[in-house]
């Protein structure tokens, strides 16, 4: 059963009031859902992305919904000293992050080869390159205190090849492996990694990425993906697939070659014609 929003999730409370979270992000979809989460479980907020004005007002509505205390950070992660910045501004100012959350990221829906080669490199660095910089710098502090919890939102493109969604999909292996292996090498010290794998979410990816919006039909809404995400890191998972359908096609896929798995998702991911050249 899941809890109303404005009471919180009775495991994020018992596991983290009181404390600080970093969400990357965090002014709109899955990344506002998730400081929404937190802030109803009573945990004090550092809210950073591109867009100052829904990072004031999200900010005004958590600090005066939940009592929790906010802080924003405008940061562009595809600018390399993006993430040093941040972290100068959080543990470098004595604000200990107790759990950061590597939300941020975007897509590019359509053919590899007419995608613009300065938006695919971007996307690497705010999908990949920022999330290690994040989590190298703010993870040896999470380690000597011997405490500590780290979301990285991947995604269900991150166990199979995507045709037109092909840069995107290999940044979210990247991350899901990341999460994985770094789950395994800090449990020791008392801290936890774990990767989000949603499907289609309600959110803005579709249209940053020019998904059509009959592309996907039945996006789980993303306050649930949220509380899944977050409550399974609590559990100690080191991934959580927050959705039943994806569950059983990752695990139905392990059955049949990856190559007939490819050319499926192709077919399924095909721009119709009338799209082709407009992506």
């Amino acid at each position: 059963m899941i809890a109303k929003p404005n009471q919180g999730s009775p495991i994020l409370r018992k596991a983290w009031q009181g404390k600080w979270a970093l969400v990357t992000g965090a002014s709109a979809g899955i990344g506002e859902a998730l400081a929404v989460e937190l802030a109803a479980a009573g945990v004090n907020l550092v809210l950073t992305a591109r867009r100052k004005d829904r990072l004031d007002a999200l900010a005004s509505r958590l600090g005066g919904e939940f009592g929790v205390q906010t802080k924003i950070i405008v940061a562009d992660l595809e600018q390399p000293d993006a993430p040093a910045n941040i972290f100068a501004e959080t543990e470098g100012a004595g604000l200990p992050i107790d759990i950061l959350v590597n939300n941020a990221g975007f897509g590019y829906y359509g053919e590899f080869a007419k995608g613009e080669p300065a938006r695919q490199a971007a996307m690497v660095q705010v999908n990949c390159a920022a999330v290690v910089l994040l989590t190298n710098l703010f993870l040896p502090k999470m380690i000597a205190r011997k405490r500590g919890d780290v979301l990285i939102v991947a995604s269900t493109a991150a166990y199979q090849p995507v045709a037109y969604l092909a840069t995107y999909a290999a940044t979210k292996v990247f991350d899901r492996y990341l999460a994985e292996a770094l789950a395994e090498e800090v449990k020791r010290h008392g801290v936890r990694v774990s990767a989000l794998c949603p499907g289609p979410t309600e959110s803005e990816f579709g249209r940053v990425a020019g998904v059509k919006a009959d592309q996907f039909r039945g996006s789980q809404k993303a306050d649930i993906v949220a509380r899944r995400g977050l409550e399974g890191l609590v559990r100690g998972k080191h991934w959580v697939i927050p959705y039943f359908v994806g569950r059983v096609g990752v695990f139905a896929q392990r059955f049949f070659p990856r190559r007939l798995v490819t050319a499926g998702v192709e077919k399924v991911f095909r721009p119709k014609a009338r799209d082709r050249g407009s992506s």
